[in-house]
């Protein structure tokens, strides 16, 4: 169980649980702030940006990207990695830590699942335009047809991606919403519009809060958590194996499924530290986002840090150790020493060494520190994504096929594009729903006390 007295407290300020359902609903309730309406046309503005390179990949084909014959994966299949990797931080960190019964999760696992339902949406429009014939995506859907004989082919990598984010959403969209039942109905409760309360009473579900609702309400959660924690493990794993069954030089090891469902949980991790910041910071949440949160979250990037660097060292020493001329070059003369190195050391400062900062207490509880540490992270994680697919491309058995890879507009467009979205999809959600889940706090808040409070309450 936390304890306050040592850790810190998890809601400051000695709220009572009317004071902090009025706190948490403020910003759905109140006047939509001016940062807010120019955040969002600078989202949508990304956000077209991203749609006009999309119309020029599909009017002109993937020739108006910077892909070739070698390097077929570029920033497309980066960038889809990359927010996989994002996406899996929201259900990790609910899920995992709602298994474990951390109870310091209450305060930021609304917003990481709301992260993870939006990112999963952006990864799954890079493998869809990648297959150059978009329009033809049903192809992939394993469904009684009437062409005959003609099925999904399951040895495709592109069919391992397609049922298992498609099943990865599903569930990350069902675990969130869910979630937010409870508050639906406290926001229909309060609402002063009409046609709030309309809006949030349909979401609600009609939802009354009786004691076989919430009877329910936590065995359906602790269902999808389960069905959740395996798809956490299992879909990036999938994606590793997407480049592990190759036997292309850098790739065909297999340490990869770890690899990857780490660095995901690292990046992912890193993302929701960089929204909780941003929450704190913009609407005044310090009393429920505490200094003890940040905190734990940042330990835990400390542990995933050293795991990140152990991989990275041992990817080195087995190349080393196995004698091979081809995994030598690759990575001591191409990544280390090499064209690469660039990208192979901002990948190396960036996940395994500049999370040590953290180390420090003063570091831990400085936001500013906080905050650039995690978006190193996940530019770090970003140059990783681009080691292992360009590395290996551009430089296979043959020399006479080496080549080197750029992107071009449309392709950085379109990756503008994503994050258009992401900013978007997380902007409407601090404004339309409550940034935190109110019933779970509620939970630890009679917790959270100190002893000498509970024996106070208790003689009155």
């Amino acid at each position: 169980m936390y304890n306050s007295a040592v850790r810190g407290r998890l809601i400051e300020g000695d709220k009572s649980l009317g004071q902090i359902s009025h706190e948490i609903l403020a910003p759905v309730h109140a006047k939509t702030p001016g940062w807010w309406y120019f955040a969002l046309l600078t989202a949508l503005g990304m956000l077209g940006f991203g749609a006009f390179a999309i119309y020029i990949t599909l009017s002109e084909g993937l020739g108006a990207w910077g892909i070739n014959n070698s390097v077929a994966w570029g920033w497309d299949i980066i960038n889809f990695v990359w927010w996989i990797g994002i996406g899996h931080a929201g259900t990790a960190f609910s899920i995992f830590l709602l298994i474990l019964r951390q109870k310091w999760r209450t305060a930021i696992n609304r917003a990481a699942e709301a992260m993870t339902v939006v990112a999963v949406l952006a990864a799954s429009l890079f493998p869809l335009l990648h297959m150059g014939r978009p329009w033809l995506f049903f192809y992939i859907f394993p469904y009684p047809n009437t062409r005959g004989p003609l099925w999904v082919n399951f040895n495709s990598p592109l069919f391992w991606d397609f049922m298992a984010i498609s099943a990865y959403l599903l569930i990350s969209a069902s675990f969130w919403y869910f979630g937010m039942l409870p508050d639906f109905a406290t926001i229909r409760d309060t609402a002063k519009s009409k046609i709030k309360k309309a809006v949030y009473g349909i979401m609600a579900f009609g939802w009354t809060g009786s004691s076989r609702e919430w009877l329910r309400f936590e065995g359906l959660s602790f269902v999808l958590g389960g069905i959740a924690a395996v798809l956490v493990v299992s879909v990036h794993s999938i994606v590793s194996t997407d480049f592990a069954v190759s036997v292309e030089v850098g790739w065909h090891t297999t340490i990869f499924p770890p690899y990857f469902v780490v660095g995901a949980i690292f990046s992912g991790f890193a993302m929701v530290l960089t929204l909780v910041v941003i929450m704190r910071g913009l609407y005044k949440m310090n009393d429920f986002i505490t200094d003890s949160h940040i905190d734990a979250v940042c330990r835990v990037l400390i542990f995933i840090s050293l795991i990140m660097a152990t991989a990275y060292l041992t990817e080195i020493f087995v190349a080393w150790y196995s004698g091979s001329p081809y995994e030598i070059y690759m990575f001591f003369q191409n990544r280390i020493f090499g064209d690469y190195a660039f990208q192979f050391w901002a990948m190396f400062v960036s996940n395994a060494l500049v999370p040590q900062l953290f180390w420090f207490k003063k570091m831990r509880r400085n936001i500013w520190v906080v905050f650039i540490v995690s978006i190193i992270i996940n530019i770090g994680m970003w140059f990783e994504r681009y080691n292992i697919i360009v590395t290996s491309l551009s430089r296979d058995y043959l020399p006479s096929s080496w080549v080197s890879y750029s992107p071009t507009w449309v392709e950085v467009g379109f990756f503008v594009g994503t994050i258009g979205l992401f900013i978007t999809g997380i902007l409407l959600f601090f404004r339309f729903i409550p940034m935190i889940a109110i019933s779970e706090l509620k939970s630890v808040a009679k917790f959270d006390k100190p002893r000498n409070e509970f024996k106070h309450a208790k003689h009155e």
